[in-house]
């Protein structure tokens, strides 16, 4: 489920960015006290994600908004079908239309490539991760249609996890002294955040297995047989994740290796949005 004090902080902000001081073409020609209803017509086939975001638009316009649904979020959905009705003030409608069209949209694409991901591993130990690359300030939304999908959110932000990457490893002077230091500061500040550490070879993985103290061990752009080495090693001692160009082509072959996660940006960022249409009833 959204944050609600999120989702309505989004909608304000992203209303305020399209109506800006008035929605002319519609009060130009609508009086503000008629009433109509719509439905959101499906033009695709996929998954639907953006049903909860939908309804938070409309009533956040409206609080008298009626909005019934025919389908829920993760619903399979086909070409012709439809989502939902929605009853409200025609400047409603009209002023929500392209923002609700938006995310939905986004949101359906990305939970139907999500979804694609999570059935080539029905029957594996391996779940699939997200990742921040994400669309600025529409993160909330987009991580969300991955659950949708069926896949698993990783952090947030740079907040609620601690993940030494790269040129957080090559800044700090190395493995051992990134995990030390942050070991350090996480207890000075009596913070309980879990720390994942990127390593990039065979020898990387060894020192932070020397080093301990973390939960989760990234295998950066391993091939699967390195995989296979590296696990032996690991032990079941720490989480384990696979990241670097893995596709849907691929998924399989590292999933083979009993990794416990797989971290694919794709499934947000090479998301094309679904066909959607809302379509005005006359009463």
């Amino acid at each position: 489920m959204l944050d609600e004090a999120a989702l309505n902080a989004f909608i304000r902000s992203a209303l305020a960015e399209d109506i800006g001081n008035g929605d002319h073409s519609t009060m130009a020609c609508i009086p503000p006290t008629a009433k109509g209803k719509a439905v959101l017509k499906i033009k695709e086939d996929g998954i639907l994600a953006g049903m909860e975001v939908a309804e938070a638009i409309f009533k956040w316009l409206d609080m008298y908004t009626v909005f019934t649904p025919h389908k829920k979020d993760g619903d399979a959905m086909k070409a012709g079908e439809i989502a939902f009705e929605v009853e409200a003030a025609v400047h409603t409608l009209l002023m929500g239309e392209r923002l609700v069209l938006n995310c939905m949209q986004r949101m359906s694409g990305i939970a139907t490539l999500t979804h694609q991901y999570v059935e080539k591993l029905k029957g594996y130990h391996t779940r699939i991760l997200d990742t921040r690359k994400t669309t600025p300030n529409f993160r909330m939304l987009e991580k969300e249609a991955v659950r949708i999908g069926g896949g698993v959110n990783h952090r947030m932000g740079l907040y609620d996890m601690v993940m030494l990457k790269d040129n957080h490893i090559d800044f700090s002077g190395g493995i051992t002294a990134a995990i030390t230091n942050t070991v350090t500061y996480l207890k000075e500040r009596n913070l309980s955040l879990k720390i994942e550490v990127e390593t990039r070879n065979l020898e990387d993985v060894k020192e932070v297995l020397a080093v301990g103290q973390v939960d989760r061990i990234m295998l950066d752009n391993f091939a699967p047989a390195d995989i296979v080495k590296a696990l032996e090693l690991i032990n079941g001692r720490f989480e384990t994740e696979a990241s670097g160009g893995i596709t849907l082509e691929t998924l399989e072959a590292y999933a083979k290796t009993g990794i416990d996660y797989i971290s694919v940006g794709a499934i947000i960022h090479h998301a094309v949005s679904l066909d959607l249409s809302l379509k005005a009833i006359i009463l």
